[in-house]
């Protein structure tokens, strides 16, 4: 599906994931390394066009980096540094009923972000995407289960295991999940490492 938006649509970069304003987050797909990068910012500093789509339920167009730093100071900051290609993001809470299975991110070179016709486009594509994920969200929600999306080599590394360091965190430091994952992403930004490099250091031998 990734792909086919990424096609379709005049963007660079697509992502879908689930639970997407909590700790337990789950990418389920990335068009390519733009998308993962936009994710990894916004996974590491917990802020956002992503997480505020899913958050609030209401759709989120960043078309002017600098005007958006006092919203979101971290992930202006991280996006600017660790992927500056990226001009603009249009994020869409994908919902099922009244509840916010995830979020679709959109992201583009072009400052201006997408034409309207274009944003009234993606909404129908995100509402037909939210109905195809209703067994990926079953797959984790009911089953624990990650579902077999791609790329799963990456997606794997950079988000399912994240939640087992957190769990060495908090054993070490005998604190909660949330308190192990706020460390977790301090570090990350004091170091300027992503989340994902923070967790392979965790679970290193």
């Amino acid at each position: 599906m990734c792909a086919v938006l990424a096609d379709g649509l005049p963007v660079d970069a697509v992502t879908l994931s689930l639970l997407t304003d909590t700790p337990a987050r789950q990418l389920l797909c990335a068009s390519n390394d733009m998308a993962i990068a936009l994710e990894e910012v916004q996974f590491t500093v917990a802020e956002g066009p992503c997480i505020t789509a899913a958050a609030t339920g209401e759709t989120v167009h960043l078309t002017e980096l600098a005007a958006e730093t006092e919203r979101w100071p971290l992930f202006v900051t991280a996006l600017r540094e660790k992927q500056p290609e990226i001009g603009a993001v249009h994020a869409f809470p994908m919902w099922l009923g009244d509840y916010v299975l995830g979020a679709m991110d959109l992201a583009c070179r072009d400052p201006a972000g997408m034409p309207a016709e274009a944003i009234e486009e993606a909404v129908g594509a995100v509402e037909a995407t939210s109905a195809a994920l209703v067994p990926a969200q079953r797959l984790l929600l009911e089953e624990d289960e990650h579902p077999p999306w791609e790329p799963a080599d990456v997606i794997g590394a950079h988000w399912s295991t994240t939640h087992r360091a957190v769990g060495v965190v908090a054993a070490r430091q005998m604190t909660t999940p949330d308190n192990a994952l706020a460390l977790m992403r301090a570090r990350a930004f004091a170091t300027g490492q992503t989340l994902a490099e923070i967790t392979a250091d965790i679970l290193s031998p």
